[in-house]
């Protein structure tokens, strides 16, 4: 693989024919101040997917940083459009098909972008008829050209398994979990991949715990690269899709450069071999 080979324009194919870009700025934790600003730098630097989720609280203000950017001629001179710009946005809670299908809706309104590229269950919580339930809203809502494309997040084996076999018209295109060499979630990986649905990798730089363990700084000397930017590299090569997380102009820009080097196999190895299954956040893949 060329060590050019990504960009933030880079987008990957999905099953269905559509595209998503293989980084996405992910906004969690973020104010609507703070969101609306990473949103606009990011687009700047040429990221082209935004992550956000109802629980967040600040689709509004991304659908409107993004609309604002697209609307401005001298930052959006390259003249793209709506459709260049990926957004991701994810349902707070399962409950009945009715909640899902308005909470859709709502968010859809919310972003005021006139549709969502992706929309995800944010996580397996709400038990076996509240998760299916809200997957069958999901199909609907794509059927009726609310979204583009449905995913699921945190979605344990089990609970993969448990959706393949209700046969869903649509399967999910990504699992979005967190995923980086200190917790690399091989299990649920290999069940993704079964199923054909795509990783997306949050929390890819392990909300900085860990960037001055050794083999981190070591391999960053090697490859005169920030410990993030060999994280966020790392997840492109394991064909990951990473949604790194920052408020700060610089290093939204910094986490994006990531085409200048590219991890030899052994090292890729030694990265995969840190795995302590560190959870930053939370963890609902074994939720009931």
């Amino acid at each position: 693989m060329a060590p050019n080979s990504f960009s933030l324009s880079t987008r990957i194919t999905l099953a269905n024919g559509l595209s998503i870009p293989q980084i996405h700025l992910g906004v969690y934790l973020m104010s609507g101040k703070e969101a609306s600003s990473a949103v606009k730098w990011a687009l700047q630097a040429g990221y082209r997917g935004i992550d956000s989720a109802q629980m967040y609280r600040n689709e509004k203000d991304c659908g409107q940083a993004i609309l604002s950017f697209l609307n401005d001629k001298n930052l959006n001179s390259a003249g793209l459009k709506r459709e260049d710009i990926f957004f991701t946005s994810k349902l707070a809670s399962n409950a009945s098909y009715d909640a899902a299908r308005r909470s859709i809706k709502q968010s859809v309104q919310a972003s005021g972008l006139g549709y969502i590229d992706l929309f995800l269950l944010h996580s397996p919580y709400g038990g076996k008829n509240a998760r299916l339930s809200s997957w069958k809203a999901v199909e609907d809502a794509i059927q009726d050209g609310e979204i583009r494309i449905g995913g699921v997040s945190n979605f344990g084996v089990k609970h993969l398994d448990e959706l393949a076999a209700s046969k869903p018209r649509i399967m999910p295109a990504v699992n979005q979990i967190e995923v980086h060499p200190f917790n690399t979630r091989t299990n649920i990986v290999e069940a993704c991949q079964k199923h054909g649905i795509l990783v997306e990798a949050y929390a890819p730089l392990a909300r900085a715990l860990r960037m001055k363990h050794p083999t981190i700084a070591s391999l960053s000397k090697k490859y005169n690269c920030t410990p993030a930017q060999l994280m966020v590299r790392w997840s492109l090569q394991h064909g990951y899709i990473p949604l790194p997380k920052s408020v700060s102009k610089e290093r939204i820009i910094s986490n994006g450069e990531i085409s200048h080097f590219e991890i030899a196999g052994d090292d890729m190895q030694k990265m995969d071999a840190l795995d302590e299954y560190l959870v930053t956040d939370w963890d609902p893949v074994d939720a009931d």
